[in-house]
C-alpha cells in the first residue's frame, strides 16, 4: 500500500506534534551515525526540541567539530571579505578611469570652443583647427543634403498640385460647356433655331462613320 504525501506543515495537535518529533528525531540521529560510518565523514548533529531539551550526536569531539566549524566559518568571511574589498577596490578603479575621460573630453571640448588655449602649443592649436574644419566640412555637407531632400520634396508637391490643378480646370470646363438639351428653345428667335438644328444634324453626321 503506498502512503500518501503528506503536507508540511506544522502538527496542531500536541501529541502527534510530540511523537512524530520523537520518531523523526531517532531517524535523523540514525542517519547521521550511518553516514559518519558508512563515508568516514565527521558528523555533528544538534537538536533542541520546542521545549527546550537538547540532544546532540557527534562522530567524534563535538567542541572539536564546533571549533573547526567556526574556522571554517571565518576563513570563508575572510574569503568574502577579500572578494568584496577586490570588487570594491575595481569599480573605485573604473569610477576613477571614468572620471579622468570625462574630465578629457570636457577640457577638449572647451578647448574646441575657443576657450583654454592660452596654454597650448601651437601644434596642438593646428590640431584643432584642423579639427574644427573637419567638422564644418562634415556639417556643410550634411546642410546641402537636408536641401537637396527638401528641394526634391517640394518639387514632387509642385507637380502634384500642378495635376490636381489642371484635372480641376478640365472638370470645371466641361461642366460650364452648355448643350443643346440644356438650351431653352422658346426664348430663342425661330430663325436662329432651325441653325442650331442643322448644327446639331450636321454635327450628328460628322460624328458617327461616314457614309459611302
Amino acid at each position: 500500500m503506498v502512503r500518501g504525501k503528506i503536507e508540511l506543515k506544522r502538527i496542531e495537535n500536541t501529541t502527534s506534534r510530540q511523537v512524530t518529533f520523537s520518531k523523526r528525531r531517532n531517524g535523523l540521529l540514525k542517519k547521521a551515525y550511518e553516514l559518519s560510518v558508512l563515508c568516514d565523514a565527521e558528523v555533528a548533529l544538534i537538536i533542541f526540541s520546542q521545549k527546550g531539551r537538547l540532544f546532540e550526536f557527534s562522530s567524534s569531539n563535538m567542541e572539536k567539530t564546533m571549533e573547526r566549524y567556526r574556522e571554517h566559518v571565518k576563513e570563508e568571511w575572510k574569503a568574502n571579505s577579500k572578494g568584496e574589498q577586490q570588487t570594491q577596490d575595481m569599480k573605485r578603479h573604473e569610477a576613477e578611469t571614468l572620471s579622468k575621460k570625462i574630465e578629457l573630453l570636457e577640457n577638449s571640448q572647451r578647448k574646441l570652443l575657443g576657450h583654454n588655449l592660452g596654454t597650448c602649443p601651437m601644434e596642438e592649436i593646428c590640431e584643432i583647427e584642423n579639427q574644427l574644419e573637419k567638422s564644418l566640412k562634415n556639417i556643410r555637407t550634411r546642410k546641402a543634403r537636408l536641401f537637396s531632400e527638401e528641394i526634391e520634396k517640394l518639387q514632387a508637391k509642385e507637380k502634384l498640385l500642378l495635376e490636381e490643378n489642371a484635372r480641376l480646370t478640365e472638370k470645371g470646363a466641361l461642366k460650364s460647356k452648355p448643350s443643346l438639351a440644356d438650351l431653352n428653345l422658346s426664348e430663342i428667335p425661330s430663325s436662329s433655331r432651325s441653325t442650331l438644328t442643322c448644327f446639331e444634324v450636321i454635327t450628328d453626321l460628322f460624328i458617327g462613320q461616314t457614309p459611302v
